[in-house]
């Protein structure tokens, strides 16, 4: 198949989207989006670097991709509207697989009512797939990490290092699970739930920092300090875990809550009596939230992350995975 013929084979035969214009099939894609503020991510999953075709099926590449740039969208309040793929196509994926990739992205779409249009394909050695999302919020509703101030609660949704636990076991050799906890980890991790619907639910409030956990909570919790020019002191017993994870060893399960990434969960700050808005956002989107700490008046340098263990205080690196290292 040809690079016209694949475009048209996954052109999207219905628009979701009320403001799209003109979608693939021109030089650019026309959407109309008045009176709010636009908010654009973009992704990019390359193979042998973010996965394998041993840890990923075709499908979980393209979910994971979209999943990756709803989390952005997420972090920032917003609601994803329209979204562009660039695929670098080795000869050796066959167009079954690369529909597959596709079809995974699809599925996720619908969820949010979101629309393809447009993109670039070409072929190249290795396969690469980089996914731009665009999303909106109502005026001067977009959440920063610069939001936070001192003595606002600090939490967290879902679970910590479960993606990392399901990376583990799709390369190891493990059979201490059982198979309904192996298959909930390797779900997270292939699978992960954008928290899209907590945030919007956190309209109401008035400031609130918000950022995705893509790269371990201690590297997210230092970015929100930084940008706030604040410190940030969590307590390591209330960090959420799934109760499975404690099959582990003590420093695995320490190395993959604090610095495994992509759960794809948020981590946020929000003033103490504007607590009640996020548990009700919680209880909304039928998802768990934790307090785990609180923000503090930086002792010597900003942006640091204090973990509190037990009596022992411990301050953070700001580590995680990242590329260019």
């Amino acid at each position: 198949m040809d690079e016209f013929s694949f475009i048209r084979s996954i052109a999207p035969k219905i628009h979701r989207q009320s403001g799209l214009i003109k979608g693939i099939g021109d030089d650019t894609a026309v959407f109309r989006q008045p009176y709010q503020d636009i908010v654009t991510a973009v992704d990019t999953f390359v193979e042998g670097v973010h996965f394998t075709r041993e840890t990923m099926d075709p499908y979980h590449i393209g979910y994971r991709v979209l999943a990756a740039n709803l989390s952005d969208i997420a972090a920032m309040g917003g609601t994803p509207a329209f979204y562009m793929i660039s695929i670098v196509i080795p000869k050796e994926w066959t167009e079954k697989a690369l529909k597959e990739i596709y079809k995974g992205m699809d599925d996720l779409a619908s969820e949010y009512h979101m629309d393809l249009i447009g993109g670039d394909t070409v072929s190249g050695k290795q396969l690469s797939v980089s996914v731009t999302i665009i999303g909106h919020v109502e005026q001067n509703k977009v959440r920063y990490r610069s939001s936070a101030r001192e003595n606002d609660i600090v939490f967290a949704t879902g679970t910590l290092g479960d993606a990392a636990a399901g990376l583990y076991l799709l390369t190891n050799q493990d059979t201490s699970l059982s198979q309904a906890n192996s298959d909930y980890f390797i779900k997270r991790h292939r699978m992960p739930s954008p928290r899209v619907a907590f945030s919007q639910a956190l309209q109401s409030a008035q400031r609130i920092a918000l950022n995705d956990i893509s790269d371990g909570i201690a590297n997210e919790a230092a970015e929100i300090a930084e940008a706030s020019n604040v410190s940030i002191h969590l307590y390591d017993e209330q960090l959420p875990v799934h109760q499975a994870l404690q099959t582990f060893t003590s420093e695995q399960q320490r190395k993959w809550k604090l610095f495994g990434g992509e759960d794809f969960e948020l981590i946020g700050t929000v003033p103490e009596q504007d607590w009640p808005i996020v548990t009700t956002a919680a209880e909304v989107a039928k998802i768990p939230v934790a307090k785990i700490g609180v923000v503090t008046k930086p002792a010597r340098k900003p942006g640091r992350v204090v973990l509190q263990e037990g009596n022992q205080k411990t301050i953070l690196d700001k580590a995680g995975y990242t590329h260019l290292k």
